[in-house]
């Protein structure tokens, strides 16, 4: 059954989350799918005149933002990613960014956390957020807690977002998500353009 959502392009932002060379490689199922499928939301998003908002990870020189007590970003320091300069870093061809997108640059795993996100989705008047990223049980899971909490209206377009693990991404896209979001096909919100 089809979840009724609507989509205003003035009040609406797609986030693109960590869609990053490294974890697309690493963590996205299916990932030539989910790069075509992402763009074709993008490319909508654009003509719809859609706020375009990509969220990647990264770090300064040394990763004064990573605490040795945070296990997953202490992993990170060490193994020396997501620095300035890493090429795994970057935004994937598939889905780059055109000139003028904002670029939010976040330290932990949710978009918000650390951010000037919803500074930027408020002073844009934005109240309803559509949601791909890699990992779904990452930045999607954060992200959407952070939203609700924040009372953003919340669609979380499941095709465009994948995990390492298809079972952790099936229970949270069609039960945990569905709790403070409307969980869609990218078909469908292309449908709402």
């Amino acid at each position: 059954m089809t979840e009724k959502f609507a989509i205003d392009p003035a009040t609406t932002a797609l986030l693109v989350m960590d869609f990053q060379v490294s974890i697309v490689d690493g963590f996205a199922m299916d990932k030539d799918e989910l790069l075509t499928r992402t763009a074709s939301l993008l490319d909508a998003a654009r003509k719809s005149g859609l706020m375009v908002v990509y969220v990647v990870v990264g770090f300064r020189a040394g990763y004064p933002e990573v605490s040795r007590r945070n296990m997953s970003f202490s992993a990170i320091r060490e193994a020396g990613r997501f620095a300035a300069g890493d090429s795994g870093a970057e935004i994937h061809l598939a889905v780059a960014p055109r000139s003028g997108e904002v670029i939010v640059t976040k330290h932990r795993v949710g978009a918000f956390a650390g951010t000037d996100l919803d500074m930027i989705l408020r002073s844009g008047g934005i109240e309803t957020v559509l949601l791909a990223g890699i990992a779904t049980s990452g930045v999607v899971l954060s992200t959407v807690r952070h939203a609700a909490d924040a009372d953003y209206r919340i669609v979380v377009v499941k095709d465009c977002c994948s995990d390492r693990d298809d079972e952790v991404h099936r229970v949270l896209v069609e039960k945990v998500f569905r709790r403070q979001a409307v969980v869609v096909t990218s078909d469908e919100v292309l449908r709402e353009f």
